[in-house]
């Protein structure tokens, strides 16, 4: 299980990038933190969630 934003989800791995494609996120604006780690931009394509991964993505809003 990997957890994201509070929600279980069931699986063993997980791209992250591709879990952020058919979840709707614009990788331009959000941030990605994995077991209390920043994941850089650079590194969507290439990271790989694991069971018991701990994931936070927030999203930029702008406003005035």
């Amino acid at each position: 299980m990997i957890k994201i934003n509070g929600t279980q989800i069931d699986a063993t791995e997980l791209p992250l990038l591709a879990y952020l494609e058919e979840n709707g996120y614009n990788p331009k604006r959000i941030a990605v933190e994995c077991n209390e780690m920043i994941v850089p931009k650079s590194q969507y394509a290439n990271c790989i969630l694991h069971s018991g991964d701990v994931v936070e993505i927030v999203s930029f809003v702008g406003g005035g």
